[in-house]
């Protein structure tokens, strides 16, 4: 009786490790991104800036990839940004190409802020900023991540 106990557990102890190990290893694949930017650009009601950026991830991954943010809202002005972005975690860095809605609020004069909330499906990106320019504004739009 013993040794069939030890067997059925034996088993149902390899099924438990079977069903919850790809769980535990897509836990553990994730990796943390972050992004330094440069964008310049104008608006006046629709707001342009286009830019280049670095990715740089925890597991080593990097790239270098191109920028292109379209708004429309209360804005008015010129600038260039430059600033660091976070990513919430993704499985690798293929995750983070592709266009992110974005909320975004910018304010200078001769020294310029801007800070700015994005989405894209499950993926998350906050990005802040500093530079030069005369600027002000509230927009909504989108920035575009793609391959350098």
């Amino acid at each position: 009786m013993k040794s069939r106990f030890a067997h059925y557990f034996s088993i149902l102890s390899l099924a438990i490790v079977c069903l919850f190990a790809p769980k535990m290893a897509s836990a553990q694949s994730l990796t943390s991104c972050t992004m330094t930017y440069n964008l310049s650009g104008f608006s006046f009601i629709y707001k342009q800036y286009d830019g280049i950026g670095n990715i740089s991830c925890s597991n080593g991954e990097r790239a270098q990839v191109a920028l292109a943010s379209k708004s429309i809202g209360f804005t008015l002005g010129k600038s260039e940004i430059q600033g660091t972005g976070v990513f919430s975690e993704v499985k690798n860095i293929n995750e983070i190409y592709g266009s992110y809605v974005a909320l975004e609020g910018h304010a200078g004069a001769t020294k310029s802020v801007d800070g700015q909330v994005l989405t894209c499906g499950e993926i998350s990106l906050a990005l802040s900023g500093n530079g030069r320019g005369i600027d002000i504004g509230v927009t909504i739009g989108a920035l575009t991540i793609s391959r350098r």
